[in-house]
């Protein structure tokens, strides 16, 4: 029989409902005694499982979520109209270590290509990246016109345009090349063609500075205002780029040298309950395949940060930690912004009420692994295992985050939808069976079983599997759409 709501933790207080229950109807969640529910619930909110006094914690997850601003009775509506976040301030850390290391599994394969440099990708694909917006129109162009040159092992020919490369300052700027560099050396682009204007701030000197050592046989460049036919030069520089692309080949790659980023959005109230909690089993599941799993949306951690902290694998690390929190916190008070006032009209209408909320749901992809390193925006995943990444919740911004960090593919949970994919691939995880039904389009992966009695441990494996299938060539919704965008970070003035 399907259920109707679950206690998620035992010293909840409240319940989710995992489908829609109407007034007058008789649940019971976990030990606690069957409750009249008074009024309609829609799927993915909260329903009081006793009487709640005014000023009393909300608990779920078995954690603090937020306090009722009136009283509760059971088998209320808990929600936006009667109860707030407890958040305010900066808070104080300090580490108590509790690590669970995943105890180690053999690795399966994946048929991947192997770099020149000895990294692992999962796709063999030639990149356009602009260094700067004027010529993004031009790369568009250039792409579609040389589509020709896709053949053999070569996967695709993109481009990923956007605004920025000039009339930016200081640590905007600074972000913007670091950014670009960071995608040009991705393993999934077998060969890059560097796109300029040539009157831009992000000078072709500044670029190959910041890109460092690269091999000119896979990075060629191009600047527009030098050349009489863009075109005629751009086709020129792809054709050597399809001949150097055109060299790999698939060969058995164990799942160890993955690395997969971990996102949702549009995220509702089975997110922390379905979805999450299946991504964050399969994070520990490739950990103990000695893979690298990538989790960033650093807003979405306020409140859950207890989830987190003492995770971190030494004293060091912890402090980085701490300091990629309070350096996001600090960034909002800089702009006059309210920390912890966060979940978007599509969560709260998901049923998802304060930050507390939210992050304690978003956190479950993390799942139980050590946190191994913490690294900036822009830089590369360099340890094995889970590392956090400095960054954004939003979508668009922190998906290329992680792709510049190096992941090869992104895991993407979502109970409400979303089309857009990062320029790695980008799997679609719905938390709910309707969204998968109804969004065949968007959705790869169905968490929604979850809730009809599969285990985690089963939702994880059915995953695992997936990424491998990915990993070995098969093509997410967002791929055979064509749905590739990135975003950069920005936070100053533009010129």
């Amino acid at each position: 029989m399907l259920m109707k709501t679950i206690q998620i933790a035992p010293a909840d207080n409240v319940a989710v409902a995992l489908c829609p229950i109407n007034a007058g109807e008789t649940v019971q969640s976990g030990d606690l005694s069957q409750v009249v529910v008074t009024e309609a619930i829609p799927q993915g909110h909260k329903i009081a499982l006793k009487n709640i006094a005014k000023e009393e914690n909300i608990i779920k997850y078995g954690f603090v979520i937020g306090h009722a601003t009136t009283d509760i009775p059971a088998g209320s509506w808990v929600h936006t109209h009667n109860m707030a976040t407890n958040l305010s301030g900066e808070i104080e850390y300090s580490y108590h270590p509790e690590l669970k290391q995943p105890a180690s599994e053999k690795p399966e394969c994946f048929n991947g290509f192997r770099r020149k440099d000895g990294r692992a990708a999962i796709r063999n694909e030639i990149w356009v990246i602009p260094t700067v917006g004027c010529v993004n129109d031009v790369a568009k162009r250039m792409t579609a016109l040389n589509q020709d040159l896709v053949t053999g092992t070569i996967d695709g020919l993109y481009t990923f345009d956007h605004p920025f490369g000039c009339s930016q300052t200081g640590h905007d700027h600074a972000q913007t090349r670091k950014l670009l560099a960071a995608l040009v050396r991705h393993p999934n682009a077998a060969a890059v063609l560097v796109l300029g204007l040539g009157c831009e701030n992000l000078t072709h000197e500044q670029f190959v500075e910041e890109l460092g050592d690269y091999d000119a046989d896979r990075v060629k460049f191009l600047t527009c205002q030098e050349v009489e036919d863009e075109f005629e030069a751009g086709r020129k520089l792809l054709e050597e780029c399809a001949a150097y692309a055109g060299q790999f080949h698939r060969e058995p790659i164990p799942v160890s040298e993955l690395v997969v980023g971990m996102k949702c959005g549009g995220s509702d109230g089975l997110s922390g309950i379905t979805a999450n909690p299946a991504v964050g089993r399969f994070s520990d599941m490739l950990v103990a395949r000695g893979g690298s799993t990538v989790l960033t949306e650093v807003p979405e951690m306020f409140g859950a940060e207890g989830f987190l902290m003492n995770r971190c694998i030494n004293q060091e690390v912890f402090e980085k930690a701490v300091s990629m929190i309070n350096g996001f916190k600090n960034y909002f008070i800089s702009h006059n912004e309210v920390v912890y006032d966060n979940p978007s009209p599509g969560n709260r209408q998901g049923g998802i009420t304060t930050l507390e909320d939210k992050s304690c749901g978003c956190v479950q992809k993390g799942g139980t692994a050590p946190i191994m390193d913490v690294i900036g925006y822009g830089d590369a995943v360099v340890t094995k295992g889970l590392n956090m990444l400095y960054g954004p919740g939003n979508d668009l911004v922190s998906a290329t985050a992680m792709t510049a960090a190096g992941a090869h593919l992104i895991l993407f949970t979502t109970g409400r939808g979303t089309p857009f994919g990062a320029p790695a691939p980008t799997l679609k995880l719905s938390t709910n069976s309707r969204l998968a039904e109804n969004k065949k389009g968007w959705i790869d992966f169905d968490a929604g079983p979850i809730v009809e009695g599969e285990s985690i441990d089963d939702a994880a494996k059915r995953l695992l599997q997936l990424v491998i299938e990915v990993a070995n060539g098969k093509e997410t919704q967002t791929e055979k759409r064509g749905y590739r965008s990135i975003s950069i970070f920005k936070d100053g003035v533009v010129l």
